[in-house]
């Protein structure tokens, strides 16, 4: 049975990038970087209430074509107008993580605007839990929440950080969790953490957040169609990357093309265990 929380600790905090103007706030930090999720929203109102008025983040329109999308730094919130197929609980990218200035400010906002947070009897005996909050290691607090469609986030308490809330990490779920590791780090050019003794996963690290991995007892499904639909990641000089993936033997599931409304390049690819990703090339130009 997998754990309903991850382990996180002071030093991955620390990991936290530090504060800009801009919306991707680690694209001049290298070539490739995290970029956005895209969820699948049966009720678009619903999801806008949880991602900003519960969660912190800012409702925005950009392009030409007027589409509301979220504002968290570091990372945007893509909204498709779809009834979704399932939870991103139980797919291979399970949850969301994000780091918050104060956690129990959030979470009371979370419950009052009608959303839920994970029970006791979710998480292990050893994440001491109380209330609302886990408290799995010195100085650690953490929580989950659900949002609309099931979507599932991981809240992490930093009170040393500017912005009331900002990206933190991307957990995925597998059975080969190592596996899954070391194909972002080969694909993406992620940078791989020495294992931890006793952890319950292994991490990466990108530009901007931090890449988890854990096993996971049961199958795991594909994103595709699932709350977290798929996600998405800023590329300089995408035409040459996806040139690169092919010389790898990956094709892309979407071949290059523009978008217009939004001045962006844009292709998908699958990784090898069903996660849906976006490749953008102008995400960055966004404001």
């Amino acid at each position: 049975m997998r754990n309903a929380f991850c382990t996180a600790s002071v030093a991955l905090l620390l990991l936290l990038p530090s504060a800009a103007s801009a919306q991707l706030l680690a694209a001049k930090e290298g070539p490739i970087v995290y970029g956005h999720h895209h969820v699948n929203a049966t009720d678009p109102a619903a999801h806008k209430k949880f991602w900003a008025d519960a969660l912190g983040g800012i409702v925005a329109t950009v392009g030409t074509d007027k589409r509301e999308v979220i504002r968290i730094p570091n990372v945007w919130i893509f909204m498709r107008t779809q009834a979704a197929k399932g939870s991103s609980k139980g797919s291979t990218a399970d949850h969301i993580g994000f780091s918050v200035k104060d956690l129990d400010a959030t979470l009371a906002r979370v419950k009052a605007n009608g959303f839920r947070v994970a029970t006791a009897e979710e998480s292990p005996a050893s994440y001491n839990v109380k209330g609302d909050v886990a408290n799995p290691g010195p100085g650690t607090r953490l929580a989950f929440v659900f949002g609309p469609d099931d979507v599932k986030v991981e809240l992490l308490e930093a009170t040393n950080q500017a912005e009331p809330i900002r990206l933190h990490h991307m957990h995925f779920f597998g059975e080969q969790n190592t596996a899954m590791r070391d194909w972002y780090v080969k694909v993406f050019g992620a940078s791989a953490l020495p294992a931890q003794a006793n952890a319950l996963f292994v991490s990466a690290t990108l530009p901007g957040l931090r890449l988890n991995f854990s096993p996971s007892t049961a199958p795991t499904v594909a994103t595709a169609g699932r709350a977290v639909d798929h996600i998405g990641f800023e590329v300089k000089n995408l035409q040459e990357f996806l040139a690169k993936l092919e010389a790898q033997g990956i094709k892309p599931s979407v071949t290059f093309r523009r978008v217009d409304a939004l001045a962006l390049n844009i292709a998908f690819i699958v990784d090898p265990w069903g996660t849906n990703i976006e490749l953008t090339e102008g995400l960055d130009k966004i404001q």
